[in-house]
């Protein structure tokens, strides 16, 4: 190959150096015919320029270049080395006392020589481009977006040979850019005409790459796209290749996410409340391994607490976790990991003892709905006993602050992992005001691309050609990134004083119809025709719709309008504790009748599902 390559370098430069001689030849003919110029001279001053130009071609590597390859940089050389060429030409003759006269005609041959040459490696470019995706089936891409990034990724797709993209079209609102060329690709808009732009076109993909847009915008935006039948895209941040200096904007594409759907702001990270709460402080995170958890863990750590402590009982997540924060804030950085169960109280107390954290976040929990329906004295074990453990050593241990991560299905739960959680809110507000541990804890709905998320399982149910399988088609759910719920908990932290229930804004409800049809639509097919809808039947104590948190009197504004406080009723704790030793008791010895049985004593608004679905399905019909 490399035989090859020296062989073809060759061939290029000889092409080359005819070229030079052949274009001033032309340019010096009519004074060799009119006698104003010999022979001699005339070879010298060819021979002088060709060396010249070749020596900076050879200097600038320019013929170690693949020009089937070859973009604007390579091109660039060329030109600098014919320009440097000739400048070293034109001192030489006229040290020499031979210039003068003939510098106009051989700059002119020169000149003349570089356009054939630029233009016989342009041709041989795109000579092996169009035979290459002969072999190689490419689909068409509507660009979204005539801005920088825009235009990079055109450029981008057209030079790469064997991409799987080409530019066909980029659609802009702006009238100043409509009718214009990006890379010989043409501009064309509004977006709002999508549709009609895209419609007999061999487009198979949308990019959607402008940067700057409010969420409601994109969301809008997304929306026309899959509408038009073809799938959809988003750039995201470049990526930068290894050892390179600028980014590919090709490999940053990615699949368009729940979260660009739902039109809401992009959460901030760099939170001055949340940083002060807890720069310097010891800070202890059960369940660290999970998804809340290990969300948790990495924005405290980039707070620079005093030291982090993980505690889960899943080795596997735990180890990637560990992994990541000390990639990402090297091996001096305080943290410690604790392989170990909430429902283990001398273990806990070990570990409290050690570390003597100042703020404890309580993420440990079972939280699979239909799996504690069948197993639920497991959910009273790991979710109850497991908080009331950890709260009793935080206490003992004198921590600052004690935040319990709840649900929202702990407002008249329907079901064990939500009757759990509110007795576990209970259990809190029952160790207030003994001793100097703060308890609170923070109620929100459903995190995007939580572990048992459904947006990962309508995307695979996709790539298999569907079904894509729903519980009901009537039911409707809260969403909320995790970043997001993370930054907010950790605000919320901040402002506990005692025992209270904070609630975070949801924003609007999601139909869970809606949103598979619409990724179906995102993904390039028609949902019904290319993909089925099927629905299966609600699971083990599932409601249709979600309450509605942030509905009623009870609830009071804090300083951030995305945080709550619900104002909860008073609790008899010598009942509470009394029924509390008797269902730890029925766990242990999982007599599951009489641990159901104690659940529905203990939590009043705890009603079968069946119930309560019936009366929301009856309400919704009649409005």
């Amino acid at each position: 190959m490399k035989g090859q390559s020296r062989y073809r370098g060759a061939i290029v430069l000889l092409l080359d150096a005819a070229l030079i001689a052949g274009c001033n030849f032309l340019m010096f003919l009519p004074e060799l015919v009119s006698g104003e110029i010999t022979p001699l001279s005339l070879v010298l001053h060819i021979g002088l320029i060709t060396v010249c130009v070749l020596a900076f071609q050879i200097l600038l590597r320019t013929y170690d270049t693949l020009w089937r390859y070859a973009g604007s940089g390579e091109y660039l050389m060329l030109l600098a080395g014919a320009g440097l060429g000739f400048v070293l030409y034109a001192a030489l003759a006229l040290a020499i006392g031979r210039g003068e006269a003939r510098l106009s005609n051989v700059f002119s041959g020169t000149a003349l020589a570089l356009l054939l040459m630029l233009a016989y490696r342009f041709v041989y470019r795109e000579y092996r481009r169009r035979t290459t995706e002969k072999g190689a089936e490419r689909k068409y891409a509507a660009i979204v977006g005539a801005g920088a990034a825009g235009a990079a990724l055109v450029s981008e797709l057209n030079d790469r040979v064997f991409g799987g993209y080409r530019a066909y079209c980029v659609i802009d609102d702006a009238a100043e850019k409509q009718k214009k060329r990006i890379h010989r690709v043409r501009v064309t808009g509004p977006v709002g005409n999508i549709g009609a732009i895209l419609d007999g076109t061999p487009v198979t993909d949308i990019i959607l790459t402008i940067q700057e847009l409010t969420p409601e915008r994109r969301r809008e935006i997304l929306e026309l796209c899959a509408a038009t039948g073809r799938r959809v895209h988003i750039l995201g941040d470049p990526v930068k290749p290894v050892g390179a200096g600028e980014g590919s904007y090709a490999a940053s594409v990615r699949e368009v996410e729940l979260e660009d759907l739902l039109g809401r702001d992009p959460v901030e990270l760099n939170n001055p409340r949340a940083a002060e709460f807890i720069r310097g402080k010891r800070v202890l995170v059960t369940g660290g391994g999970g998804s809340i958890g290990s969300e948790l863990c990495r924005q405290i750590a980039a707070y620079s607490p005093e030291r982090l402590v993980v505690l889960d009982i899943a080795e596997n997540t735990t180890y990637e976790l560990q992994n990541d924060l000390l990639h990402q804030y090297g091996e001096d950085f305080p943290l410690s990991v604790e392989i170990a169960s909430v429902r283990d109280s001398g273990r806990l107390e070990k570990i409290f003892g050690d570390f003597r954290p100042q703020l404890v976040f309580h993420a440990a929990a079972h939280k699979h709905v239909p799996l504690m329906e069948s197993c639920p004295e497991e959910a009273v074990k790991n979710n109850v006993v497991g908080t009331y453990n950890a709260a009793v050593a935080a206490k003992k241990y004198g921590a600052e602050k004690f935040v319990l991560i709840s649900t929202d299905k702990a407002v008249n739960p329907t079901n064990v992992m939500g009757a759990t959680k509110n007795l576990c809110e209970q259990l809190l507000q029952s160790l207030c005001g003994e001793g100097s541990t703060c308890f609170a804890a923070v109620r929100f709905g459903n995190v995007l691309d939580s572990s048992g998320s459904v947006v990962p399982l309508f995307r695979k149910q996709i790539a298999y050609g569907g079904p894509v399988t729903l519980t009901d088609r009537r039911v409707i759910r809260y969403f909320m990134l995790i970043p997001e719920a993370v930054q907010l908990v950790l605000e919320a932290g901040s402002f506990a004083r005692s025992g209270e229930v904070f609630v975070l804004d949801m924003g609007e409800p999601v139909r869970i119809l809606n949103l598979a049809e619409k990724l179906i639509r995102l993904s390039g097919h028609k949902p019904y025709e290319d993909i089925e809808i099927k629905e299966v039947g609600l699971r083990p104590g599932e409601k249709l719709y979600e309450e509605l948190l942030m509905s009623g009197e009870s609830l009071r504004r804090t300083e951030n309008e995305k945080i709550f406080v619900e104002n909860c009723p008073g609790i008899d704790a010598d009942e509470l504790y009394s029924r509390f030793e008797e269902l730890r008791q029925a766990a242990e010895e999982n007599r599951r009748d009489r641990v159901l049985e104690l659940l529905h004593i203990m939590v009043p608004g705890f009603r079968r599902p069946e119930e309560v679905n019936r009366e929301a399905a009856e309400k919704n019909d009649g409005m």
